[in-house]
């Protein structure tokens, strides 16, 4: 496998106010010197902006502790081809990590037009400026990678979910978007030659992490007293991954373009490659709540007494939902020698304190 330097590049991340990509910005500023890293988010208001500017301040803080790299920033939204076709002229990224997206089952549910233009018009845009970065001889983007979900194995009844299964029934539009992401960038990759990787990534979690996120929500209700509605009865299970995890995971697929190499027709054999990120292990949703209001007690989030049994509520599964996520990360683990390894507690526990940091401190 090729191994490729980050150094001295110029990488574009989108969704870099989000929780992934803000998490990936900082580990390439802190990691990578020099480094030049180009960040753009449209700054939604889909969850609480605050957490998206404090990630920001984050980065800005760790930009100026390295000032042999350089950090920029360009608020807007991938679905503005203009604005990426400008970013691309002026700044002509070696890599490209698309992380913006829609993000949400649910949501997708009730407000589909955002996911068109985010994961469908959006990622097209990102393609076409890649595409468009080899024209007149130029060296052009050497690597895209770009991120799926583990929602695309819909209702998959063989577990784990590996990545030569088949995936064409999803339950979500979301789930349907981010399939259609995997098949846009493989035909790109195929008529242009574009080495391209796709993540699947199993319900990320952590510090700043996104509201939206059962954690998250459960965090802010049982706070507030109010009863949290566990689905599916209990019996829902989640391949939970830190956010550390999956950075290491990203850092380190971006460092192992695809190979271009031309079939027997004398055409380009696409460079294409396709990873799960998750924790190969799922949890059982009430285990999950168990330790995490453990967590809550420890950090100083709940009171030492809290009744949780009063608050909680087993209720049916919902629209666009999945019993099980699990993960089957051989391929991961043989091509990188790695495999996520933080703890449900260790990564709750982190989560806690950081809540109790930004919300009652």
């Amino acid at each position: 496998m090729n191994t490729y330097d980050l150094k001295d590049k110029t990488i574009l991340v989108t969704g870099a106010a989000g929780f992934i990509g803000s998490n990936l910005v900082l580990e390439l500023l802190r990691a990578v010197s020099p480094v030049r890293v180009i960040g753009i988010d449209n700054m939604n208001d889909y969850y609480d902006v605050s957490i998206k500017e404090y990630r920001l301040e984050q980065i800005e803080t760790m930009a100026g502790q390295h000032l042999a790299s350089k950090w920029t920033f360009v608020r807007g939204s991938i679905a503005d081809k203009t604005l990426i076709d400008r970013i691309f002229a002026e700044h002509t990224p070696d890599l490209v990590v698309n992380l913006a997206a829609q993000a949400g089952v649910r949501y997708s549910i009730t407000n589909p037009d955002v996911y068109i233009e985010s994961n469908l018009i959006g990622f097209y845009n990102i393609l076409e400026a890649c595409r468009h970065s080899y024209d007149d001889g130029a060296k052009g983007v050497e690597h895209l990678v770009y991120a799926s979900s583990s929602s695309v194995y819909g209702t998959n009844k063989k577990v784990p979910y590996s990545t030569d299964d088949k995936v064409d029934n999803p339950v979500s539009l979301y789930a349907a978007t981010k399939k259609s992401n995997e098949l846009m960038a493989h035909a790109y990759s195929k008529l242009y030659n574009i080495p391209s990787t796709g993540l699947r990534f199993f319900t990320v979690y952590g510090p700043a992490g996104r509201p939206d996120m059962a954690y998250f929500g459960f965090t802010n209700k049982l706070r507030r007293g109010e009863t949290i509605q566990i689905f599916n009865y209990g019996n829902c299970k989640r391949d939970f991954t830190y956010v550390d995890d999956i950075v290491k995971g990203v850092m380190l697929v971006m460092q192992a373009p695809p190979e271009k190499q031309n079939g027997e027709d004398g055409l380009p054999v696409p460079p294409y490659a396709l990873y799960n990120i998750g924790n190969n292990h799922p949890e059982n949703l009430l285990d999950f709540v168990d330790i995490l209001q453990q967590e809550l007690i420890r950090a100083g989030v709940l009171p030492a007494d809290y009744d949780f049994e009063a608050h909680k509520k087993l209720v049916a599964m919902q629209p666009g939902d999945v019993p099980v996520t699990y993960a089957d990360t051989s391929a991961l683990e043989r091509d990188f020698g790695f495999k996520p390894s933080t703890s449900l507690r260790d990564g709750l526990r982190k989560f806690a304190k950081w809540y109790k940091g930004f919300y009652l401190e």
